[in-house]
């Protein structure tokens, strides 16, 4: 299981997501150009010290990710308001990887059509869609949870 930003818009979230990843033990990886200048100062002022237990890595583009990150076996699952399956309905394997969108803009269709499978996570109906931070702690965390993967409680072992 891991996480895939392409092209996130707005430091603050990439860094609550790395956070979320490193609180999961879930590699991520950051399809840039982001919207922002990568500076690791900014994304740390939400990250905090749990960037420093992160798996982290940077693709300069799309075509970088797809020709070195797709791993054999593993299903890109995207997330979109665009999605017919929702994010609960979906039976998640050990190697999916998740991939969220620009904050701005989505996906271009082309990576909708390299998905494996889309999916959505379900708003009232006034709604737009979630803050990407918040998106990925529910899919992973279902994700995690259909496959077993939430990390123990150190204190109970």
């Amino acid at each position: 299981m891991k996480i895939i930003l392409f092209q996130p818009d707005i430091a603050a979230n990439v860094g609550a997501v790395l956070r979320l990843c490193a609180c999961m033990n879930i590699p991520i990886e950051i399809i840039e150009p982001c919207g922002f200048p990568f500076d690791m100062r900014q994304i740390r002022r939400v990250a905090l010290d749990y960037i420093n237990h992160v798996k982290l890595h940077r693709h300069v583009s799309w075509e970088a990710f797809h020709a070195n990150s797709m791993e054999r076996g593993s299903r890109l699952i995207l997330l979109s308001t665009r999605g017919k399956v929702r994010y609960d309905q979906f039976a998640f394997l050990p190697d999916d990887m998740l991939l969220f969108g620009r904050e701005s803009a989505g996906v271009p269709n082309a990576i909708h059509q390299a998905a494996d499978a889309i999916l959505r996570v379900p708003l009232a109906r006034e709604m737009r869609s979630l803050n990407v931070a918040t998106a990925a702690a529910m899919t992973l965390g279902e994700a995690l949870r259909q496959t077993s993967l939430l990390p123990g409680d150190e204190n109970e072992r």
